[in-house]
C-alpha cells in the first residue's frame, strides 16, 4: 500500500508491507500563504446564569464539579463538617471523585441522594 504523507511541509511518498515502512520519494510541499484572519468580533455579553436557588440549592450550596452518579453522601443534615471533609462521592467517567467541604460549617440540607444522576452545577450539599 502506498501513502503520501506532509510532514513539516515536505511530501513523502511511503509504501508500506507486511507491517514494515519504506520511505520511496521525497517532494517539497507547496506552503500555502496564510489568509489574514479576520478581525475578531466582540463577543455580546454573557447573560447571568440562574441562581443555584433556582435549582434548588443557594449562596451556600457545594455544586457538582461534573455530570456524574452519586455513589454515596457521607454526611447528614445539622452534621458539623470541617474543611475538606468528604461530603459525598460522585462517580463520572469510571471514576469515584471525593466532592468535600469547601469550608469549617454544618450541613443545612442534602440536595440529593445514593443512585442520583446529577449535571454539572447542580446543587449537592449545603453547608453553612
Amino acid at each position: 500500500m502506498i501513502y503520501r504523507v506532509t510532514l513539516n511541509g515536505k511530501v513523502y511518498e511511503v509504501e508500506v508491507e507486511k507491517g514494515e515502512a519504506m520511505i520511496k520519494s521525497e517532494f517539497d510541499a507547496a506552503v500555502p500563504t496564510a489568509t489574514p484572519a479576520p478581525a475578531p468580533q466582540q463577543a455580546p455579553a454573557a447573560q447571568p446564569s440562574a441562581p443555584a436557588s433556582a435549582a434548588g440549592g443557594n449562596a451556600n450550596s457545594v455544586v457538582a464539579p461534573m455530570p456524574g452518579n452519586i455513589n454515596a453522601v457521607k454526611v447528614a443534615t445539622g452534621q458539623a463538617v470541617k474543611k475538606g471533609d468528604v461530603l459525598v462521592i460522585l462517580e463520572a467517567m469510571k471514576m469515584e471523585n471525593e466532592i468535600v467541604a469547601p469550608k469549617d460549617g454544618k450541613v443545612g440540607q442534602i440536595f440529593v441522594q445514593k443512585g442520583a444522576t446529577v449535571s454539572t452545577g447542580a446543587p449537592l450539599v449545603e453547608v453553612l
